[in-house]
């Protein structure tokens, strides 16, 4: 018996008779903001533009197997239970709002298995029997954090994302409910589970897009095998963006593209030197892969790559920022300069209208192709990564340098040390930009829409000469743009693209233009747009206090939850704080979900206690609990404080010691 496929709304999903049983074999609920924030986006994105038919967006699979002797339908769900529960929680959150009518949505389609807490904290959820925080009717045992921090998340990115799309409430629904469409694929009731579950997690994998994508472009320099064989070697050379660009090809043809006895310059002008270059070190074999078509790609078997694990490139020491799906857009951003979209779902149809389909497109597929292995070239030098050595990990900002094969090294091998290091004497400067950088990267934790790594491409592609002392200074430059141009313009902010190409990074708020009380209704618990507001708050306090032993040796974490320091709810017999003084800058830190659930109501000594036996969450978080007395008085104290950190950061200038 084959499986039954049934294509669903979201509305007809969660609307019906139909149960969806969370098995308990089936892990807890994890999704975290950057999952939430990718499929609200993925369903912004999908929306018709003005006159245009609304078209399906399908959002992936349901896999389900039908519970026997029931009296209505219920599904044990087998895979795409994340998927599922956020869908749940979003409605849920739509229909709490009010915002919308969903008269429909009277009862919950998800269940969980024998665990009492995801049903308690869901049903408190559904039913709204609580203002803010579900805690304020379920204790911390009743309370499943992964499933409240979820719907925390949503109140938060959902706001955000359709103001910063100009997307109503009701357009939003209204396309999700009716457009959105999930495929429930029905296994048969004869179903061997466990083998099910054997198959799926050792099955092949389909031909990515990006593949396509370079069989598309190889169609285009046919009867040309030295292009053809230079687009081979840099696509198979970039295409792991967790192994240094360096590595993905021989000795000797590092010497040619990236220095002899060097390995860390680039120097090359265009296609025709790097195919030159290619060329004569005379290591380019013609494989026969270059020359298959895209039918013969797909029918060919996929063949794992050998990965030689003693070496210093294992994939297992560097953990990059995006992948290169992703990092195609970006390089084809910076190479076109056209605001093309940063979202690998639109990648085949991008490159058909930029590259493909240009009037001459052997001659766009060659510029890109310079442009990725430039891009990757820059991205592996002046882009944090994730290294994991000796045990332990951290950010990491460095290069890749040739070994004279020394005593303590093997020549031909290679090795990673700062960017900016002790041999041009800006170990400082190195440390302050890995820092801006992490926080960058950690106030978005989605793959797409990586706006803060395409303004660092497109510096680093186009200026003459990079040096440490410009590069810190532009990126600073983009955070201010992003915080003030954007994120706390008391009216609608600046585009992305024209802050990055127009104004070239240049933050265009200037200090005497704006006041404390302009940016005050931005800074408030709920109004806050975008995590690196108190990202780029914690990396100058980082600036001003790294010399004292908790802050010295600060990173930068994924961390997603609004903390009030000064509890919303405090335990009996504690004074409960007016809405204003609770909400305002002062009061809020950033600090992980987790902890946020352990300590919400947790008075500031308990908080401070705690702390004293972990590693801060945040600098201004830090700071906040040098405070003796945290009462009202404090609170205000501190937010002028910290907005007044903030506005000087429009005219003081952080300079290297």
């Amino acid at each position: 018996m084959s499986s039954e496929i049934s294509q669903l709304s979201i509305k007809a999903l969660l609307s019906g008779r139909d149960e969806y049983v969370i098995p308990m074999y089936q892990r807890n609920y994890a999704w975290e903001e950057g999952e939430i924030m990718q499929l609200i986006q993925d369903v912004i994105d999908y929306l018709p533009e003005d006159g245009d038919q609304a078209r399906n967006y399908y959002i992936g699979t349901l896999v389900v197997y039908e519970r026997p002797d029931s009296k209505t339908p219920v599904f044990e769900t087998i895979d795409g239970q994340q998927r599922l529960t956020t869908l749940s929680l979003l409605t849920s959150y739509l229909k709490n709002t009010r915002a919308v009518e969903l008269a429909w949505y009277t009862n919950l389609s998800i269940h969980f298995d024998s665990r009492e807490r995801s049903r308690a904290t869901f049903a408190a959820i559904f039913e709204k029997k609580f203002n803010d925080d579900p805690a304020e009717v379920l204790t911390k045992k009743q309370i499943n954090t992964g499933i409240l921090n979820g719907y925390r998340l949503i109140q938060k990115v959902l706001p955000q994302k359709l103001k910063e799309n100009d997307v109503s409430p009701q357009q939003f629904a209204d396309y999700l409910f009716r457009y959105v469409q999930i495929m429930r694929v029905k296994v048969p009731t004869d179903t061997d589970l466990n083998h099910y579950f054997e198959i799926m997690n050792n099955r092949g994998e389909q031909l990515e897009k990006h593949e396509v994508l370079k069989a598309r472009m190889m169609e285009k320099l046919q009867g040309c095998e030295q292009s053809q064989n230079c687009l081979h070697a840099v696509w198979e050379a970039c295409a792991n963006m967790e192994r240094y660009v360096q590595m993905g090809f021989t000795p000797g043809q590092r010497g040619s593209i990236f220095g002899d006895k060097d390995w860390g310059q680039f120097e090359l002008a265009d296609f025709d030197s790097l195919r030159a270059a290619l060329h004569s070190s005379q290591e380019v074999a013609a494989k026969q892969e270059t020359r298959l078509t895209l039918d013969q790609i797909i029918a060919k078997a996929p063949v794992a790559a050998k990965q030689d694990e003693s070496s210093e490139d294992a994939p297992e020491r560097f953990n990059t920022v995006i992948n290169f799906p992703n990092f195609l857009l970006h390089v084809l951003r910076v190479d076109t300069k056209a605001d093309i979209p940063l979202d690998d779902k639109r990648l085949l149809d991008t490159f058909e209208a930029y590259v493909l389909k240009q009037p001459d497109p052997v001659a766009a597929v060659k510029r890109f192709t310079f442009s990725l292995l430039r891009c990757k070239y820059l991205f592996d030098q002046y882009v944090i990564k994730r290294e994991f050595i000796k045990g332990a990990d951290g950010w990491s900002l460095k290069r890749f340098k040739w070994n004279d094969g020394g005593e303590r090294s093997r020549a031909g091998r290679g090795s990673y040390v700062n960017t900016f290091g002790e041999e041009d004497g800006n170990e400082d400067i190195n440390r302050r930009i890995l820092m801006l950088l992490s926080a960058f990267h950690v106030s978005t934790p989605t793959l797409v829409y990586k706006h803060w790594l395409n303004a660092a491409l497109f510096h680093l592609f186009y200026v003459e000469q990079i040096e440490a002392q410009a590069y810190l200074q532009h990126m600073e430059s983009v955070a201010k743009a992003f915080v003030f141009d954007r994120f706390l313009a008391p009216d609608v902010g600046l585009d992305y693209f024209a802050m990055i190409y127009t104004n070239r990074g240049a933050c265009q708020t200037r200090r005497e233009s704006i006041a404390a009380e302009t940016i005050e209704p931005r800074l408030t618990f709920g109004n806050i747009e975008n995590n690196l507001v108190f990202n780029f708050l914690d990396y100058l306090l980082w600036l001003e206090h790294r010399a004292k032993e908790s802050v010295k040796s600060y990173e930068f974490t994924f961390r997603s939850s609004v903390e009030h320091y000064y509890p919303q709810h405090p335990l009996d017999g504690q004074v409960q704080l007016d809405a204003d003084t609770l909400n305002s800058f002062g009061n809020l830190c950033l600090i992980s979900h987790s902890k946020n659930s352990r300590l919400s109501n947790f008075m500031p000594s308990a908080k401070k206690e705690f702390y004293k036996n972990n590693t801060i969450d945040s600098v201004k978080q830090y700071l906040m609990m040098e405070t003796e007395s945290w009462d009202a008085d404090a609170i205000r104290a501190h937010s002028e404080q910290m907005n007044n950190v903030l506005l000087n950061s429009l005219v003081s200038k952080h300079e290297s010691e």
